[in-house]
């Protein structure tokens, strides 16, 4: 009633075994994807925290250079405050939400008054510096003023 297929016993020898080898390939070469993909997304990972940390850094030099400006140019004043080129100010933001392990390391002034129109050129530079960890990064801004 039923066909009865049954292979001559030298096939069924050549056969025997073949099923492993093929599990075994598959193995490894899974194996080797899964590795693959794990490290590709671990190097993805630490290239978000690094741009996430930068951009912190960027925004706290942002922020010492804003406080330096203001501290240069005051608001209902006439005349502008003191510049100097020797001596760097550094400002510490661990009580700002999003800012916190930041600071802007290094925010200098140089000033240069041109010749008889009394009107005083101003080149300010600020160095924003993050520490998460293990990682730190810096970015540094320049802000060309005057007055008027």
């Amino acid at each position: 009633m039923y066909l009865n297929l049954i292979l001559p016993a030298p096939v069924q020898k050549k056969q025997r075994g073949s099923a492993i080898v093929l599990a075994l390939f598959i193995i490894v070469v899974l194996s080797l994807l899964g590795t693959a993909m794990v490290r590709m997304l671990g190097a993805n990972a630490e290239n978000i925290v690094y741009e996430v940390v930068g951009t912190r850094a960027y925004f706290a030099a942002q922020t010492g250079m804003q406080r330096r400006l203001h501290e240069l140019f005051p608001l209902n004043s006439v005349s502008a405050g003191q510049c100097s080129s020797s001596n760097p100010t550094s400002y510490t933001f661990n009580a700002v939400n999003g800012l916190a392990n930041c600071q802007a390391s290094s925010v200098t002034c140089d000033s240069k008054t041109v010749g008889s129109t009394g009107i005083t050129y101003y080149t300010l530079t600020s160095t924003g510096q993050c520490n998460v960890g293990s990682i730190t990064t810096t970015r540094t801004i320049e802000v060309q003023a005057k007055t008027l």
